[in-house]
C-alpha cells in the first residue's frame, strides 16, 4: 500500500477556482431568477437561462462549485448506474427509456456547450464498460443486456476488460459515453454567465425562501433579500422543505482516489463493475508521460461508519489487484450522493409552489443529472415544453418503490433511538486532541471536538434540520447527519444542506 502523507480530503479538481470574484451578497437585489446552490446543477441552470436573456443570480453558502460537484469523479454515463433492469422493475420500460434519453442528452449538451463556448475542459467521448465483478455470476450481464434492448440503449456484449484477472469476465460496452474536468467546464460557463450580466455570490447563507401572493419569490440571507420571478433550489439536499422529498431519498458517502499511471497503460474509457456498492474507474489526462487513474467506491450510508482509512485501503487493494501498474496515490477524497427510491432525481416545480423549483437526488449520476435538470428547469421557467419532465417530477408517486422507501426510512427511526444510548466517552476530559466524539451531558447529547492545540468545541448533537443524532466523520473532520445529509463544521457551522442554522453552543466544563 502506498503511503499518503497529506490526509486532507482533496479531489483532483479543487485547484481550479470557479468565479474567483464572487463575493458575499450585500444589500437587497432583484433579478429574474435566483439560483441557490452553485454546483453543476445550479450553474448549468443559470447558463441555460442567461443565454436566453434572463437576469440570473447564483448564491452559495460556500465557494462557487466548492461543494459536492468538486468531489465527483466526473463520469458522464447515460445508463442508470443502479442498473437498467432495476429501474425497469420499478418505473417500467418507457420511463426508463426516457431516463436514459435525458442522461444521454446531457452528455450531448456538455459536448455542445464546450464546443460553442471554446471551453478547454478535457471533454472526450469514450466507451463505457460494465463488467462482471470477480467471483460473481454473469447472469447480471445477461439481464442488463436484455434490459438495455428493452429501452433502446445501445449495448454490445463482450468478454474481457483490460484489467488483471478480468480477461474472461462478461462485459457490456456502451458507446458514446463521456468524461471531462468538471470545474474547468464550470469555470468556462460561469464566465459566460457573468458576461451576460449574471452574478455569483459566495459565502452567502440563505435563511428562507418564500413565495408571495403576487408570484414573486423572496430569498432572505443574513443581511439581504433577493426578490425574483423564480427561484431554483439546487443545494444537493433541498432546503425548501423538511419532509416531502427527504423521505424519498437517502444520503450515501462515497470514496475516491487518484493514482499516477503511465500514459497508455489503460485504454481511455469508463469502467464500472457489478458489485453493490460498485467500483468505478476512469482516466484524467496528466502532464508529460503520466495520467491519473481515478477509482471510486466503498459507499455506505452517511454517518453510519467512520472508517475512511479502511475504505481507502480496500479501494487501493482492489485497484492494485486489477491494475497493478498504477503508481503512487496522489489524491484521496469523499463525497455525498443522494440516492432516490426510484433511481431518478427530483427536478421541477417544488410541490405546492408555482415559482420555486428544485433539483436534488442525483443518485450517483450528478454530472448528467445536473445538466439534464438544468435543461428541464430552465424550460419550465421560460414557459416552454420541458422534455423528460415526467421522469423527474418532484411530486411523483412510485408505488413499486415501496420496498426502497421503507428500507431508507428506517434510518431516522434507528437514529432517534440513539439519544437513549450512552455517550461514546464518559466526559470531555477523555477526548484526545484531533478527535471528535458524542458525549452525554445530562439528558442531552453533545458533539465535542478538541483541536490539535487543545481547544474544545462543544455543540448540540441534534441536527438543526429535524433533530437527528449526528455522527463524527474523522476523515472530513465534520459532523454528519445520517438522516438527510447535513454536515456541520467543528464550530457548528452548517456545511451542507438541508440544515440552515448552526448547531447550538453548549457550555460544558473542560476539566484536565
Amino acid at each position: 500500500m502506498s503511503h499518503f502523507a497529506d490526509r486532507r480530503s482533496r479531489s483532483l479538481w479543487m485547484d481550479v477556482v470557479v468565479a474567483p470574484n464572487a463575493a458575499p451578497l450585500q444589500g437587497d437585489r432583484e433579478c429574474d431568477v435566483v439560483v441557490i446552490g452553485a454546483g453543476i446543477a445550479g450553474i448549468s441552470t443559470a447558463y441555460e437561462l442567461a443565454i436566453e436573456g434572463s437576469r440570473v443570480m447564483v448564491i452559495d453558502r460556500g465557494d462557487i462549485a466548492g461543494g459536492m460537484t468538486a468531489r465527483t469523479t466526473a463520469h458522464l454515463g447515460s445508463p442508470c448506474d443502479d442498473l437498467i433492469s432495476a429501474m425497469i422493475g420499478i418505473r417500467g420500460a418507457e420511463l426508463s427509456r426516457l431516463f436514459n434519453e435525458s442522461q444521454a442528452a446531457a452528455i450531448d449538451r456538455i459536448e455542445e456547450v464546450q464546443n460553442k463556448e471554446s471551453i478547454d475542459c478535457d471533454f472526450r467521448r469514450l466507451d463505457g464498460y460494465l463488467f462482471q465483478a470477480l467471483n460473481t455470476d454473469s447472469k447480471i450481464i445477461e439481464d442488463e443486456l436484455e434490459a438495455a434492448r428493452k429501452v433502446g440503449v445501445p449495448a454490445h456484449r463482450l468478454v474481457g476488460v483490460p484489467f488483471s484477472h478480468c480477461e474472461q469476465q462478461h462485459v457490456l460496452r456502451y458507446p458514446r459515453q463521456g468524461t471531462f474536468h468538471p470545474l474547468k467546464y464550470l469555470k468556462g460557463i460561469a464566465a459566460i454567465i457573468e458576461a451576460k450580466g449574471g452574478t455569483f455570490h459566495a459565502g452567502t447563507v440563505v435563511e428562507s425562501i418564500e413565495e408571495r401572493d403576487d408570484g414573486k419569490v423572496v430569498v432572505s440571507t443574513g443581511g439581504a433579500k433577493v426578490v425574483a420571478g423564480a427561484a431554483v433550489v439546487a443545494t444537493n439536499s433541498p432546503i425548501v422543505d423538511r419532509f416531502a422529498l427527504h423521505t424519498k431519498m437517502a444520503p450515501y458517502r462515497t470514496y475516491a482516489m487518484a493514482f499516477s499511471i503511465r500514459k497508455g497503460t489503460v485504454p481511455d474509457a469508463l469502467y464500472w463493475d457489478t458489485l453493490d456498492p460498485y467500483h468505478y474507474v476512469r482516466l484524467q489526462p496528466g502532464e508529460d508521460q503520466a495520467d491519473y487513474l481515478i477509482v471510486g467506491g466503498e459507499d455506505h450510508k452517511s454517518g453510519e461508519a467512520d472508517d475512511a482509512e479502511m475504505r481507502f485501503q480496500a479501494l487501493e487493494a482492489w485497484t492494485r489487484n486489477l491494475i497493478p501498474d498504477v503508481q503512487e496515490a496522489t489524491h484521496r477524497w469523499s463525497g455525498q450522493v443522494l440516492e432516490t427510491i426510484d433511481y431518478a432525481g427530483f427536478i421541477g416545480r417544488n410541490p405546492g409552489n408555482e415559482n420555486i423549483y428544485v433539483h436534488t437526488g442525483d443518485s450517483g449520476q450528478g454530472m448528467t443529472h445536473g445538466v439534464a435538470g438544468a435543461m428541464i428547469n430552465a424550460a419550465l421557467i421560460l414557459g416552454r415544453d420541458a422534455k423528460w419532465a415526467e421522469v423527474y417530477q418532484p411530486s411523483r408517486k412510485t408505488p413499486a418503490a415501496i420496498g426502497n422507501f421503507l428500507k431508507e426510512n428506517l434510518t431516522p427511526v434507528k437514529n432517534f433511538a440513539e439519544y437513549l444510548a450512552p455517550g461514546e466517552l464518559n466526559s470531555v476530559s477523555d477526548l484526545r486532541a484531533g478527535h471528535g466524539a458524542i458525549i452525554r451531558h445530562g439528558l442531552s447529547k453533545i458533539a465535542a471536538y478538541r483541536d490539535s492545540s487543545g481547544q474544545l468545541y462543544t455543540r448540540s448533537a441534534a441536527c438543526t434540520h429535524v433533530g437527528c443524532h449526528l455522527h463524527w466523520n474523522s476523515f472530513e473532520t465534520c459532523w454528519d447527519c445520517p438522516c438527510h445529509g447535513s454536515h456541520f463544521a467543528i464550530d457548528g457551522t452548517p456545511l451542507n444542506a438541508p440544515a440552515v442554522g448552526p448547531l447550538a453552543e453548549v457550555d460544558i466544563e473542560d476539566q484536565p
